[in-house]
């Protein structure tokens, strides 16, 4: 599944142009999504600089999207495509009745609950430092 994503009070509490604190569970949520095989993208109204430091604060932690502000990677804004993105699912806080938090957002993308999310991390954390040190 393609999952559009905004940035600014979705990833992050909103603090544009700044950036602000993660919120609870965003980046891992995604990172899990991407581990099951969906496809992220970053879909904001961020551009230039300000676009640059979002995809670099998510880089920074892990998380790589397969396209930005694109329908794919290889897509240029020249190719006279239109802005909206062609993905199976939105996620912003901009939605009819706001954002629903991670954890949420997982569950209705999983039939999951966050519990399991958090076990998944919790594993892979201890097979990090088995591998390390076992």
């Amino acid at each position: 599944m393609k999952i559009a994503v905004d940035f600014d009070g979705t990833i992050v509490e909103n603090k544009y142009p700044l950036i602000g604190e993660e919120k609870m569970f965003a980046i891992e949520t995604l990172k899990q999504l991407q581990q099951r095989g969906h496809q992220i993208i970053l879909w904001t109204y961020r551009t230039g600089k300000e676009l640059e430091e979002a995809v670099e604060f998510c880089r920074k932690r892990g998380l790589e999207f397969y396209a930005v502000n694109n329908n794919y990677p290889e897509e240029k804004p020249e190719d006279g495509l239109p802005r909206k993105i062609n993905a199976d699912l939105f996620i912003d806080d901009r939605n009819l009745g706001g954002f629903i938090e991670w954890g949420k957002a997982w569950q209705m993308i999983t039939n999951e609950t966050i519990e399991s999310l958090e076990l998944q991390f919790n594993n892979q954390k201890k097979s990090f430092w088995k591998r390390l040190f076992g």
